[in-house]
């Protein structure tokens, strides 16, 4: 779009009262947020669900005079600015009834013709919840999924770090403008996260940081993506909000189930029981339910390498199923006396090694 409808549109987004879904019923009507700001009142009356309350508002000039400011901001720190109605606005969340009007960025992101998750859960995470998010990142990487998340303490962290170290690339979506960074001692991240990513916000330089905005955030975590992970989370927290709102735009959920009396998996458990999230115990749910499909340059070879190189794990899991032929994953951990979620990742690697080959209904066999 041009400076001159950025400004607008940045207006728009300034007037109190006026939220996303609002603003686009205003541009749908006028045909643009200029036209919006330049219509009379008594006609935007006219528009259903359009009131006084909406418009008190709207006709001030200090919202064109705040727009040139962020507008500065945004051209003297290079940064992007995308508008609802462009083809460059992130697809899945241009499908989301309330996703922001304007979505600014920062960094290295594409997200063309690439499978976008995200993986959410508690501030406070175990050391097996992170194991597990490590691992499920690491056996997900042959897919190349963008791993978005909320660049906070805990899960969020894990999940960018682990998207990093295995060359993938990975979004923080903010709860505040590009003018800052939450939490600070996450600084040391941004910028190996915009060479393998960026940030997303909708939050201007200006915004007050305010714990309502994580809320409203979650949005965007949500609506980026076609799938929400949650990892562990205690009873209530945000990203059982994020699961909700994901549920809403139609997205699949997942969720990691924990012991009963486990406190930060009550409310994994719970999305599980209420039948709002697949259940995750092996990376290999993701790409099944999601139906992805490996790209012809990583899949195995039709015939095994002779003298393959496997580790010690490999050759047990090998020897057992040449053993016992066609077998469920559950069953191999539990012979091989093996987590279920690194055999998961070992059979990820012999079927990219091209010696073993998975079956209908989580079944293995030797190539």
């Amino acid at each position: 779009m041009t400076e001159h409808d950025l400004l607008y549109a940045l207006a728009l987004q300034h007037v109190p009262n006026v939220g996303d879904i609002t603003a686009k019923k205003l541009i749908q009507h006028c045909g643009s947020a200029e036209a919006v700001l330049k219509e009379k009142k008594q006609n935007l009356l006219k528009i259903d669900g359009i009131g006084t309350v909406i418009l008190s508002e709207l006709f001030n000039d200090i919202h064109l005079l705040e727009a040139e400011k962020e507008l500065q901001f945004i051209k003297e720190n290079n940064i992007e600015a995308f508008y609802f109605e462009e083809d460059a606005y992130p697809l899945k969340l241009k499908h989301c009834i309330d996703a922001p009007i304007l979505l600014f960025k920062t960094g290295n992101i594409n997200l063309k013709n690439r499978p976008v998750i995200s993986i959410v859960g508690t501030r406070k995470i175990t050391t097996s919840g992170i194991a597990f998010c490590e691992d499920l990142i690491e056996s997900l990487a042959v897919y190349n999924p963008v791993i978005v998340s909320g660049f906070a303490y805990g899960t969020d962290i894990t999940a960018h770090k682990a998207a990093i170290k295995n060359n993938l690339q990975t979004i923080g979506c903010l709860a505040h403008g590009l003018n800052q960074i939450y939490p600070k001692v996450h600084k040391k991240y941004m910028v190996d996260v915009e060479k393998n990513g960026g940030f997303f916000t909708d939050f201007w330089s200006t915004a007050k940081f305010d714990r309502n905005n994580f809320l409203k955030r979650n949005r965007v975590i949500a609506g980026l993506s076609e799938a929400t992970i949650v990892i562990e989370s205690a009873e209530k927290g945000g990203s059982l909000v994020t699961a909700d709102i994901a549920n809403s735009y139609n997205r699949d959920v997942f969720a990691v189930p924990g012991r009963p009396t486990d406190v930060l998996s009550v409310g994994c458990n719970n999305l599980i029981k209420q039948q709002k999230a697949h259940i995750l115990t092996t990376p290999f749910d993701v790409p099944y339910i999601l139906n992805w499909k490996l790209q012809d340059d990583k899949k195995p070879a039709i015939q095994k390498q002779l003298f393959v190189e496997l580790d010690d794990t490999e050759k047990a899991i090998y020897n057992y199923l040449s053993e016992n032929q066609k077998q469920q994953l559950d069953l191999i951990a539990i012979d091989c006396d093996l987590p279920i979620f690194k055999v998961a990742s070992v059979l990820l690697n012999m079927e990219l090694k091209g010696v073993v080959r998975p079956l209908p209904g989580k079944l293995f066999e030797v190539v």
